[in-house]
């Protein structure tokens, strides 16, 4: 992967790309939206608590295709108040702190999920040979 920074454009604020070039052939995989559900059920208070279960679910399906968090090449997140925002960039830059090619990324604000208690979701595209 290729990260894409034209110089005619400001930088990222943040951790990530503005744009990102895949190599020809690369498999792809891409993930439902992840909440922050652990396996028995329980739902934690705040962002970097239930960012942290859907990066951890991400990593568990992108493993079942022999792949890892350096093989994401986007993120999309949501978040229910702009609050989140800062929990949920810390469970992110923990899950690329390894990353050497930052994936582009989206973070939106939206009114809410599937249940209340929800404040963030993540999903990802990957790619890998």
């Amino acid at each position: 992967m290729k990260s894409l920074a034209p110089g005619s454009i400001a930088p990222p604020f943040a951790r990530y790309s503005h744009g990102i070039e895949l190599p020809a052939g690369a498999r792809l995989v891409r993930t439902s939206g992840q909440l922050g559900q652990s396996l028995d059920g329980r739902v934690p208070e705040g962002a970097q608590a239930q960012a942290d279960i859907c990066f951890d679910n991400i990593l568990a399906i992108l493993g079942a295709a022999h792949m890892a968090a350096e093989h994401v090449f986007h993120v999309s997140a949501f978040v229910t108040d702009r609050a989140h925002m800062p929990g949920y960039m810390l469970a992110r830059d923990a899950f690329l702190s390894d990353v050497t090619v930052l994936p582009s990324s989206t973070l939106v604000i939206v009114s809410g999920f599937t249940r209340p208690e929800f404040v963030v979701e993540v999903e990802v595209w990957a790619a890998a040979p």
